[in-house]
């Protein structure tokens, strides 16, 4: 329904005198074929409702080849009609003395039909390009957002790294360090979004974790440690892909430094899947779980996972398995959870 409501004959043309003769060409096509039509429906009840189907004819031609196409139509199948159909048949002259006026009301009402189905046309048309603008400015300026949002991530990280360099006392340093790795990931978050940026405002999820794995693969894995990912196909609004992104940056950030240590060597497994009311994201480890929960109370991390959770609409759990650490961020729709 959406195509045809975008069809236009003459689109493919570029001229004007191109655009026009498609027109024409396309009402006296629709013409013909009404015309066939009627001749096979003359066996069955001949010379009745002879005006009966210009109507359909000149409204489609109308809609989808502008009103030199209605006009076409209207002129091809008015003319056979009166000619071949309307007594006396095979002729422009009338048997009966009302039939002239019936002819001028028939063809008065399908010039109305033509001009009521060209100012739909119009509006139409006007009112899906606006839409389409619209649309654009919004695409426009969200990527844009995006791109800035991303840039001030990395000016805040620079800053602070700045601001660690001026500090003398050694133990000040960890913080900000957390504080510029998690700033990081926010950028990274967004720079990832970026490389899915299209007209389309959802984001599919498979390529964009699959992008932000091999960053953490490549730059923050230990060298002992092995990523496994079991991704399931999927799109989703931008706020919740961007939410995810992040949750997984942390999630991931706090098993590499805690779940570890002294070089253990393990396995980080990440795992998104869809259901049909709703999908899961997990994070899970297998190091040394309860040791790995450096505030038992819940610190900024687990905070930080459960502000990401809020912004999907989502919830969040996490805490120790039988062989290590989970954490997992859960979607479901309401009418699944009743």
């Amino acid at each position: 329904m959406h195509r045809l409501a975008n069809f236009d004959v003459s689109r493919q043309f570029l001229t004007r005198k191109g655009k026009i003769t498609a027109q024409i060409v396309f009402g006296t096509l629709c013409g013909a074929a009404i015309i066939g039509l009627r001749t096979l429906f003359d066996m069955w009840a001949p010379s009745s409702g002879p005006f009966a189907l210009i109507y359909p004819t000149v409204l489609l031609s109308t809609l989808y080849g502008h009103w030199r196409a209605g006009l076409a139509a209207f002129c091809v199948t008015f003319a056979w009609a009166w000619f071949f159909v309307l007594p006396v048949q095979s002729s422009f002259f009338f048997s009966d003395p009302t039939d002239p006026a019936r002819v001028f009301l028939n063809a008065a009402s399908a010039l109305v039909v033509l001009i009521f189905a060209e100012a739909f046309r119009r509006a139409a048309h006007a009112t899906l390009t606006e839409i389409r603008l619209r649309a654009d400015r919004r695409l426009t300026l969200l990527a844009d957002l995006e791109h800035r949002t991303k840039n001030n991530f990395a000016l805040v990280a620079s800053m602070l790294e700045l601001q660690k360099r001026r500090i003398p006392h050694q133990e000040l340093h960890a913080p900000l360090d957390d504080a510029v790795g998690r700033v990081r990931t926010f950028a990274d978050a967004y720079s990832a979004l970026a490389l899915e940026q299209s007209d389309d405002p959802s984001v599919d999820m498979k390529p964009y974790l699959d992008y932000l794995l091999n960053r953490i693969e490549a730059s923050s894995l230990p060298p002992a440690v092995k990523l496994f990912r079991e991704i399931d196909a999927a799109t989703l609004l931008r706020e919740e892909a961007v939410a995810i992104g992040l949750y997984l940056n942390e999630a991931v950030s706090n098993a590499c430094k805690y779940a570890f240590p002294n070089d253990r060597s393990g396995t980080i497994a990440v795992f998104f899947h869809v259901r049909d009311r709703g999908w899961r994201f997990t994070i899970e480890d297998d190091g040394v779980g309860d040791a790995a929960i450096p505030h038992p109370g819940g610190g900024l991390g687990s905070q930080l996972l459960t502000a990401f959770a809020a912004q999907a609409s989502a919830t969040h759990h996490g805490g120790p398995v039988l062989n290590g650490y989970r954490s997992e961020m859960r979607k479901v729709l309401e009418t699944e959870v009743a």
